[in-house]
């Protein structure tokens, strides 16, 4: 189960480094100061900060094996899910009005341009992972 939480969390962050690519590509940082992204700069940069930090806290713990390295881990996932919910509640008006207007993207945010089958992966993908590094915590299923 420990490496799956890995496998699961590597293809979690494919997919948020994918859209962070998109978000900057499309002058995320740029437009949020403008007013025109729906997504706080540091809400996205502390999502991503804080799953990068439990990702390498979750690789030390497979590297030692140490229950209070699980749980750390496990801790750092809490307030990523939380900052990630809040990202996809401010997404989804943006969603909504992609499928009705039709002017020109100009002063679109930039986070219009998510592929929806990679937001929808990402959040699984981040469910899964969250669930199997708890169970791994717990010590449910071995290593």
């Amino acid at each position: 189960m420990d490496i799956a939480a890995l496998a699961t969390w590597l293809i979690t962050a494919l997919g948020g480094f994918f859209m962070l690519g998109v978000w900057i590509r499309h002058g995320g940082v740029r437009r949020r100061r403008t007013g025109g992204s729906r997504l706080p700069a540091p809400v996205l940069f502390g999502h991503f900060v804080l799953a990068a930090a439990g990702l390498v806290v979750w690789i030390a713990y497979l590297a030692v094996d140490r229950a209070a390295l699980a749980w750390t881990a496990f801790g750092l996932l809490v307030p990523v899910a939380l900052l990630g919910f809040t990202m996809l509640a401010r997404w989804l008006p943006v969603l909504r009005a992609r499928t009705t207007d039709t002017g020109p993207d100009a002063q679109a945010p930039a986070e219009r341009h998510f592929p929806v089958p990679v937001v929808i992966g990402h959040g699984l993908f981040a469910v899964a992972t969250v669930l199997l590094v708890l169970l791994s915590a717990l010590g449910t299923g071995g290593n």
